[in-house]
């Protein structure tokens, strides 16, 4: 996890954070040098701001919930914040300060659905498709992101109208000031070539390995490697931008105080302001609720300590509470949204079972702070192909999509598409789950209005979605239940046996639902590859498809569930 204070630095810096540009057209700000030396002030707060947290976030985890889960600002959600909400050196549509509001009103917002059960309930409301097929659609934005000029290695770039994006890899002095594309030179930059050989292909060799720490081991080959000056991949040129990054490197070990991103939110809000505000609170919830909740969930289910009755995990409501917190004390340090990391799985194969593993990880993070010049000092061509290989190790997830059922197959491969090419992961969200409820629900109808007479082709295959959910209601709707059942005049036993019947025939239990799912649920020794694989739910078509066949039943898969 430790690339994470180099990566997400770089990604939420390329908002210029509180640097003010009165241009019109924002990707001209760049040429301004006081904004080009602001914007680094930045990175260098987030630098801290990320170590903190992570450290902090990771260590209170560990303490309060005993769990082998570490916490860091989120990779997706930093590039929603960044590229989507703020946009470029500002260019979005709601200021870096409004933005870190919504964060801190997101976190109190969870904190209150986790204390009611809402926010695990909400996850299972979530076809599983969309939810699949979300986490490969990030893993392309990651890689779109790794390949750019602006964080990543520069091998693609802005095109023509009839190209948006063309081949790039050409020196950042060739590159067209009003297109973005090269006006020659494709291919030729010598950092590009760096990052691919030194930053990629031996970070892959080692993770073939399965040496540990191959993302930390590739980021810093390529940033050792273009630390000295006066060569062709230096990122310390001779110009008054590469001397000041010089200078604050040669500092080595310093404590570097968050001037630029602490506590800056923005509290004052207008008619237009508000709408903006509102639409990236209810943005920042819905990718959210999918990427953390689903994450967390995850990992603790990879760990083996998940109830197979109900869907929970012991010290649910604490551990949801604990990173809801810590998303709106995010906020004030200047970050995106907090978020449980895949990368807990490498921990949890290497025999991490308790919150130990947690508080060890939470103070190496902490540790870290006090290198801030080394981590301000890697560039983004050293951290651009690790973004690539997250976002290949995310897209893995892609064969748990259920290819076999157009209802499937088309909301799914639209979420994956449209993430990237958007830029935007709740655009991608919103249209995959519009075209889900359409597709599915005029089949539906077709279905029903016919008694089953017509029905698509491998319609049997479709996954099974209701939406009551799956496992335990909210606790407060339990309650609500009970109380109704204790003032009903039928006899108590005839009462809770007839609701426990209707219950069970209209909602169906954790374990009926996770029928023909593939689930690791041991802690065992193994790779970090295979702890995120095997974390990952996915259905077993063909298991239950045929189980049900044999016996004599219906499938279960058979449409929307009525």
């Amino acid at each position: 996890m430790a690339y994470i204070i180099a990566v997400n630095a770089s990604v939420l810096s390329q908002t210029g954070g509180t640097c003010e540009c009165n241009l019109a057209d924002k990707f001209q700000c760049d040429t301004i040098s006081d904004y080009v030396d602001c914007k680094e002030e930045v990175r260098r707060d987030l630098i801290t701001a990320t170590a903190a947290l992570a450290g902090l976030s990771t260590l209170s985890f560990g303490l309060f919930t005993n769990l082998p889960v570490a916490l860091a600002p989120g990779m997706g959600l930093n590039a929603y914040f960044a590229f989507q909400v703020v946009g470029y050196n500002g260019s979005g549509a709601i200021s870096y300060r409004t933005a870190l509001t919504a964060v801190f009103f997101e976190g109190i917002i969870f904190m209150f659905l986790a204390l009611t059960g809402m926010r695990q309930w909400l996850v299972r409301l979530i076809p599983a498709t969309i939810k699949t097929a979300t986490g490969v659609g990030i893993g392309f934005f990651l890689t779109e992101i790794g390949l750019s000029y602006t964080s990543g290695i520069g091998a693609i770039t802005g095109g023509a109208t009839a190209t948006p994006l063309s081949l790039g890899g050409c020196p950042p002095d060739m590159i067209n000031a009003v297109t973005g594309a090269c006006n020659g030179g494709q291919m030729t930059n010598p950092t590009m070539w760096l990052a691919i050989f030194c930053g990629g292909i031996v970070t892959a060799f080692l993770m073939a390995f399965r040496v540990k720490y191959a993302l930390v081991i590739g980021i810093a080959l390529v940033s050792i490697i273009s630390w000295p000056r006066n060569t062709p991949v230096t990122y310390f040129p001779n110009t008054p931008e590469g001397d000041s990054r010089f200078s604050f490197f040669k500092q080595i070990v310093a404590w570097h105080p968050l001037s630029k991103t602490l506590n800056q939110l923005d509290w004052s809000f207008d008619t237009a302001s508000t709408t903006h505000f509102v639409l990236g609170l209810f943005t920042f919830l819905y990718v959210d609720i999918i990427d953390a909740t689903a994450t967390l969930y995850s990992m603790v289910r990879f760990c083996g300590v998940v109830d197979p009755k109900d869907g929970d995990f012991p010290r649910s409501t604490i551990a949801y509470c604990t990173d809801a917190a810590f998303i709106s004390i995010g906020s004030l340090f200047g970050c995106s949204p907090i978020t449980a990391f895949i990368e807990s799985g490498a921990g949890i194969a290497e025999g991490g079972r308790t919150g130990l593993t947690a508080v060890v990880a939470g103070l190496c993070f902490i540790i870290s702070i006090f290198f801030a010049p080394i981590f301000a000092s890697i560039p983004p061509w050293a951290t651009g192909c690790t973004l690539i290989l997250v976002g290949c190790m995310m897209a893995r997830q892609i064969t748990q999509v259920n290819w076999r059922y157009i209802g499937d197959v088309l909301p799914s491969f639209v979420v994956m598409t449209f993430i990237p090419f958007s830029y935007s992961v709740a655009y991608g969200l919103i249209a995959g789950l519009f075209v889900y409820t359409t597709l599915n629900g005029l089949i539906g109808l077709v279905v029903l209005l016919s008694g089953h007479r017509i029905e698509p082709r491998e319609y049997d295959l479709k996954e099974y979605w209701t939406w009551r959910g799956t496992g335990r209601a909210p606790w407060f709707v339990r309650a609500m239940r009970r109380g109704k059942s204790h003032s009903s005049p039928t006899s108590g036993d005839e009462h809770n046996n007839h609701s426990d019947t209707t219950a069970t025939s209209s909602v169906p239990s954790e374990e009926e639902s996770q029928r023909g799912f593939n689930v690791q649920r041991s802690c065992t020794k193994g790779d970090s590859a295979a702890a995120e694989t095997h974390s990952r739910v996915h259905f077993n078509h063909d298991e239950d498809y045929d189980h049900y066949h044999h016996h004599g039943h219906s499938s279960p898969l058979r449409g929307i569930a009525r």
